[in-house]
């Protein structure tokens, strides 16, 4: 199984085919994201038993690796009832086995994960290398583990409880933490050293087509449930990746012709007090405003929804989260961690699952936002729930935890 599509650079739309691993136009100088184009335009979603490959029309992969679940919609009741609201949609990626729901990390990292391994051409002998704030090296160590796929992951010391697993991961799975008190931003930092390594290659975050196409599959979930593209989209970020793959699915589907021409209203938010792409947004400008290393650890360190602590987002550059907010009438708003506290509350009280405080992020924002009548009730409104199930799979299965290199 091998999707046929092209690569388009988001600055000026140059169009150019694939030789195996792109993450940037190799012709344009300056920084820009690429985009998938696909050679299939009207989406045909496959069976449920495909999990994420059932949405393979519109993922750049070379073939199908075995544990992937896809995104669930439903239509909301008890907090649709609580807000007032007529068409509140809420697509779930975590473990639900009773809406089917089995993404065993809990969280839609597993999107991006299963979409780029099955990505990597199927000769590639380096190890890839990942960086992340906890639930995207989950995410990829299980699906890397499982597929006998090599990866090295970098994730920050005070992070290292979030790489819990059902079962140790396989020795091709190697971890290393940096220090305790730094943030994601540090493991970066020190995963690009190893990539410059021979035997080595980048992931590469948001820069990797397959990791936002698969993201993606979260709007295409929701769009083949609904009938059509939704008006509003929330979704709680750290780096916006998120947010730019539902502009992106969007596109898609406009292009497909079936879901009709709605441009969803984009409306992610972060975790207060770490607000660096909220504020440049307030302040109307592009470029964000650097942040103070030591002030950006104590901030990210602050923060209940540890994920959202991105200093380096791609927020900026051409076909970044900048260009999809503007693109859709969008904004991004915050939430505190006693709003996202009481909203992850509220969720599991009314729709009768547990959610990851991210996602608590997102239903705060929506929350806020409905109150305050910024939206109108009577539209299709679309909550990406990034993670939940966490306390109902830890309640039915035992867990173990990775451990970094030498511990």
């Amino acid at each position: 199984m091998i999707t046929e599509y092209q690569l388009q650079n988001c600055a000026n739309g140059r169009l150019f085919d694939d030789p195996g691993w792109l993450l940037s136009d190799p012709l344009y100088e300056k920084p820009s994201l690429i985009r998938s184009v696909y050679k299939k335009i009207q989406l045909e979603p496959g069976l449920a038993s495909d999990g994420i490959y059932r949405f393979s029309d519109w993922l750049p992969v070379n073939r199908k690796l075995k544990g992937s679940a896809s995104p669930v919609t439903y239509k909301s009741e008890g907090l649709a009832r609580h807000l007032k609201l007529n068409h509140l949609y809420i697509t779930f990626n975590g473990y639900w086995p009773e809406k089917g729901a089995f993404m065993k990390t809990c969280t839609f990292k597993e999107t991006e994960a299963f979409s780029v391994c099955a990505h990597i051409p199927e000769n590639e002998k380096r190890t890839m290398v990942v960086a992340s704030a906890g639930n995207t090296a989950r995410a990829f160590a299980r699906v890397c583990s499982e597929n006998k796929i090599s990866l090295l992951l970098f994730v920050p010391s005070d992070n290292i409880d979030t790489l819990w697993f059902e079962e140790k991961p396989d020795d091709c799975v190697k971890l290393i933490c940096t220090p305790q008190g730094s943030d994601y931003f540090d493991a970066i930092e020190l995963s690009e050293q190893y990539c410059a390594k021979e035997g080595y290659f980048a992931e590469g975050g948001a820069k990797n087509i397959a990791r936002r196409d698969g993201m993606g599959t979260t709007v295409l979930s929701a769009a083949t449930y609904i009938g059509r593209i939704p008006d509003y989209y929330f979704q709680a970020i750290g780096s916006g990746t998120g947010t730019i793959a539902a502009w992106e699915a969007n596109l898609r589907l406009l292009r497909d012709g079936r879901f009709g021409n709605v441009k969803m209203c984009l409306l992610p938010s972060q975790n207060a007090p770490f607000l660096p792409m909220y504020e440049a947004w307030q302040s109307g400008t592009r470029a964000l405003t650097p942040m103070d290393p030591v002030e950006a650890r104590k901030k990210a360190a602050s923060i209940h929804a540890r994920v959202l602590s991105n200093r380096k987002p791609p927020y900026s550059l051409p076909g970044g989260l900048f260009d999809a907010l503007n693109d859709t009438g969008g904004s991004i708003g915050y939430a505190t961690n006693e709003e996202l506290v009481c909203a992850s509350a509220l969720f599991e009280e009314l729709e009768g699952i547990d959610i990851n405080p991210a996602a608590g992020v997102a239903v705060a924002s929506l929350i806020k936002k409905v109150r305050s009548g910024e939206i109108d009730r009577t539209r299709i409104i679309m909550l990406n729930i990034t993670g939940g199930g966490e306390k109902l799979f830890r309640a039915t299965h035992t867990v173990t935890y990775l451990l970094p290199c030498g511990a």
